[in-house]
C-alpha cells in the first residue's frame, strides 16, 4: 500500500480506541430501562427479569448519493436516469422479555421495521425494493443460555442472537440500519483469569419481506475469538480466526422475497486472521491508542447480488490473499470542562490489483457494523480503501455530546471497484472503462475519492429519551469527477434527525 503523503502524518499519532467514533451521550440513569426500574422498585423479586421496549424513529434526507432509486452506480451523477435523492422515515419497534437465574437465562426480542416515503419502493420488485421494511413482526433474538462463569468456566448460548466482537469492523449487528443483523447460532464461552474464548457457528438471518425471516444453512460464519484480560494491565488484547463458508448451491435458493441488495452472497470459503488491541479507559491518562491487523486467505467467487444465477453457478473460484489494518490514536483534555478530544484514525484495506488473473486481493468486510466508521454518510466499506480521519468531540454537559469528523478517502488501487458500505461495488450499467459515464474499474483515474465532513450531536433529554441529529457533506474528488466527466457530477449531502425511546 502506498500511503498518501498529504495524510501520512496521521499515522504518527498511533491509534485510539473506539471513543474517537461519535457515541451518543450516556443515559441519565443506568440501563436497562424504565419498566425494569419501576418493577424492581415495587418488588425486588423482579430483579431477574428484563422487560423493555425500544422504539426508534428517524428521518433521513439523502441528496446525490446513498440508498436511492437510481442505485449506487449513479451516486454523485448530475443527471442520473432517475432521482438519486431520497427522503424517508424509518420506524423500528423492539420489545423484549428476558429472564436470568444463576445458571439459566432466556431472552425473546421481537422487531417491527417500517419505512415511509422511501423512493426505492417498487411494487413488482422482490421485497418491494425496500431494505428498511420487512413487515409487522420478526424475531430479532430468541436464545437460551446455560452456565455461570463466576462458578464454572463454560457458558453455552444457543438460538437466534446478535454477534458483535471488537470494534465491530468485521462482525456486528449493524444496529444503525432499520433491519439489524442477527444469526441463528450456537456459541460456547470459556473464561478464566488469564484468557477467554468464544467458539461459535452461525447462519446469518436473511430479510424475507413480510414473511418470517429465516437463516440459510448454506451461509455459515464460524470462528474462535480470544481475549486475554490477564496479559496486559493497560490494554484490551484480542485475537481471532473467522471462517465464512458460502456454498455455491445458495445461488439457486428462492430469493424472490429478498430485496436486491441483500440477495445471495458470493460463494466462498474464506479465513480471516486478526489481532486487536486498545488501551483501557484512563490507563494512559489523557492518551489512548489501538491497532487492529487482519489477513485473509481461502477461495471466493466474483459474484454480486445482481449477478444472474447462470453466472453465479459457473463463476471461477479465486485464490484470496488480502489484508486490512486500522491504526488509531487520540488525546483528551481531561481537565477542561467540556472534555475536548482530538483523535486520528487510519483505516486501510487491500484491493485487487489484477482483476483478470486467478487471484483476488479484495479484502472482504464480512458482516460488520460499518455506520460511522468511514463516514456518517455510509458510502464506503473496509474494502479497497484508504480512509484518513480526524475526529474532534466535546461533551458540553453529561447529557449532551458533539462531534466533528473529517475524512479523506482514496482507493487503495484503481484496478478495483469503489465498494459501498453494504460491500457491493459501484457499477454504472453500460459505462465502459475510462468513458467518463459512470463507475467501474478505471485504472487510469486518480485514486482520490474526496473528503467527507460530518457534524453530529446527541442529547439525553431524560431517562429513556435520546435525541440525535447529524449532517454530512461529501466533497467529490478527482476519481468521482473523472467517472462522470462526460455527463457531469455533483457533491452529495446527508442529514438525519432521530428519536430513541427506551422503556
Amino acid at each position: 500500500m502506498k500511503i498518501r503523503p498529504t495524510f501520512a502524518c496521521l499515522i504518527c499519532l498511533g491509534a485510539l480506541s473506539l471513543r474517537a467514533q461519535y457515541v451518543p451521550p450516556s443515559p441519565t440513569a443506568p440501563v436497562p430501562g424504565i419498566i425494569d426500574d419501576d418493577l424492581r422498585a415495587a418488588d425486588p423479586s423482579w430483579q431477574n427479569w428484563d422487560i423493555g421496549v425500544n422504539e426508534r424513529i428517524r428521518a433521513e434526507d439523502k441528496l446525490g448519493a446513498g440508498s436511492t432509486h437510481a442505485g449506487s452506480g449513479y451516486d454523485f451523477a448530475a443527471r442520473p436516469p432517475s432521482a438519486n435523492n431520497n427522503s424517508y422515515w424509518d420506524s423500528r419497534l423492539m420489545p423484549r422479555v428476558g429472564y436470568t437465574s444463576d445458571w439459566f437465562g432466556v431472552m425473546v426480542e421481537a422487531r417491527s421495521s417500517y419505512s415511509i416515503g422511501d423512493n426505492r419502493y417498487n411494487a413488482t420488485a422482490a421485497g418491494l425494493g425496500l431494505t428498511d421494511n420487512d413487515g409487522p413482526l420478526q424475531a430479532q433474538q430468541a436464545y437460551l443460555s446455560i452456565g455461570n462463569l463466576k462458578e464454572f468456566p463454560l457458558l453455552l448460548k444457543a438460538g437466534r442472537q446478535e454477534l458483535l466482537y471488537g470494534d465491530q469492523r468485521l462482525i456486528g449487528p449493524s444496529l444503525w440500519v432499520n433491519v439489524p443483523r442477527t444469526f441463528d447460532a450456537v456459541k460456547l464461552r470459556y473464561q478464566d483469569a488469564f484468557m477467554g474464548v468464544d467458539l461459535f457457528a452461525a447462519n446469518v438471518v436473511y430479510d424475507h419481506a413480510h414473511q418470517f425471516n429465516r437463516s440459510n444453512s448454506q451461509d455459515t460464519l464460524s470462528g474462535a475469538y480470544f481475549d486475554f484480560p490477564g496479559l496486559v494491565k493497560t490494554n484490551i488484547v484480542e485475537a481471532y480466526v473467522l471462517n465464512r463458508d458460502v456454498a455455491r448451491g445458495i445461488v439457486t435458493d428462492d430469493w424472490s422475497h429478498v430485496p436486491a441488495s441483500l440477495r445471495f452472497p458470493a460463494p466462498q470459503d474464506l479465513y480471516t486472521f486478526g489481532f486487536h488491541t486498545k488501551t483501557k479507559p484512563g490507563a494512559l491518562g489523557p492518551w489512548d491508542y489501538g491497532v487492529e491487523a487482519m489477513a485473509q486467505s481461502g477461495k471466493r467467487t466474483p459474484v454480486l447480488a445482481s449477478s444472474t444465477v447462470a453466472f453465479a453457478k459457473a463463476a471461477p473460484r479465486l485464490d484470496q490473499s488480502a489484508w486490512a489494518f486500522v491504526v488509531q490514536g487520540g488525546y483528551t483534555w481531561r481537565d477542561c470542562a467540556w472534555k475536548p478530544r482530538l483523535a486520528a484514525i487510519v483505516s486501510c484495506a487491500s484491493g485487487d490489483k489484477n482483476p483478470s488473473d486467478a487471484n483476488s486481493g479484495t479484502f472482504q468486510n464480512i458482516m460488520p457494523s460499518n455506520h460511522g466508521l468511514y463516514g456518517v454518510m455510509d458510502l464506503t466499506a473496509l474494502e479497497n480503501i484508504e480512509d484518513y480521519r480526524l475526529s474532534f468531540t466535546v461533551k458540553p454537559t453529561k447529557a449532551t455530546s458533539l462531534a466533528f469528523d473529517l475524512h479523506q478517502q482514496y482507493l487503495e488501487t484503481t484496478r478495483d471497484y469503489w465498494y459501498k458500505s453494504a460491500d457491493a461495488p459501484r457499477v454504472t450499467s453500460g459505462a465502459a472503462a475510462g468513458s467518463g459515464r459512470g463507475f467501474g474499474i478505471n485504472p487510469t483515474y486518480n485514486p482520490n475519492l474526496g473528503q467527507e465532513a460530518d457534524l453530529l450531536g446527541g442529547w439525553t433529554v431524560r431517562q429513556g429519551l435520546l435525541l440525535e441529529a447529524g449532517f454530512g457533506h461529501f466533497f467529490r474528488g478527482e476519481y468521482i469527477k473523472q467517472s462522470f466527466s462526460a455527463v457531469g457530477s455533483k457533491d452529495a449531502e446527508y442529514g438525519y434527525l432521530q428519536m430513541t425511546i427506551n422503556l
